[in-house]
């Protein structure tokens, strides 16, 4: 069995100032919310955060931005995020903005053990400035180097107590790349198994991927809205 904590705040209680984690989701898909908010809480300082995008104003991810808790986010989108926009152009932050499929390869890439890679995202582009470039079959490549981190925070639907995970739909997105790019991977999810009650052969995130678990309820809120009219 894995550890299983009961409060968010003792989820998160080894991530320190200085720490690089990575968080999943894709906007607000999939985001481990409440770990999150416990991040907030703790106060903890001068991250560098590793993740799709920033979250919204005043929600997910945009709450450790709004408090200057982040010193370096890495993702492959400003999105709708009016505050990480500000403090972009203010130079408050440092930002790397990485094409979203090579981002997802270079989060995959690190848990896969693989160190680099290539790919023709970027050549020609600022992005490729001070990296090794190599031709294969009359193509130009750009080397890009793998992300790990020091944590990882991820959402799952489904968990068994080993920490085998299983995730909803779309909310799939970031989740398992990032679950298997951490050194320690905490997993927040809405529902607990007992070993043995889930189907293997629907299993996304295996067990050996997980160091902690942590049951909650999630808002999930929709970044978006959109009715007719």
């Amino acid at each position: 069995m894995k550890p299983i904590y009961s409060s968010f705040q003792e989820a998160v209680k080894d991530i320190k100032d200085g720490a690089t984690i990575m968080v999943g989701g894709f906007g607000l898909c999939g985001i481990p919310e409440n770990l999150i908010l416990a991040l907030v809480e703790s106060g903890v300082n001068n991250l560098t955060v590793i993740s799709n995008n920033c979250g919204v104003d005043n929600w997910g991810l945009g709450l450790l931005m709004k408090n200057k808790q982040i010193k370096r986010m890495i993702g492959s989108y400003v999105g709708e995020n009016k505050e990480f926009e500000r403090q972009v152009l203010s130079g408050e932050i440092e930002v790397d903005l990485v094409p979203q499929g090579t981002l997802a390869e270079k989060i995959r890439a690190g848990g896969a053990g693989i160190p680099a890679f290539y790919t023709p995202a970027g050549v020609g582009t600022p992005i490729a400035e001070g990296k090794e470039t190599r031709t294969f079959n009359g193509k130009e490549y750009v080397l890009e180097e793998a992300f790990t981190a020091d944590f990882s925070l991820v959402r799952a639907e489904k968990a068994d107590k080993m920490g085998n995970l299983i995730y909803n739909k779309t909310a799939r997105n970031f989740n398992p790349m990032i679950a298997a790019a951490g050194k320690i991977t905490i997993a927040e999810v809405e529902q607990l198994y007992e070993i043995g009650e889930l189907d293997p052969n629907t299993i996304h995130t295996p067990s050996i991927y997980v160091q902690g678990l942590i049951v909650g309820e999630q808002e999930k809120r929709i970044e978006r809205l959109t009715v007719t009219k």
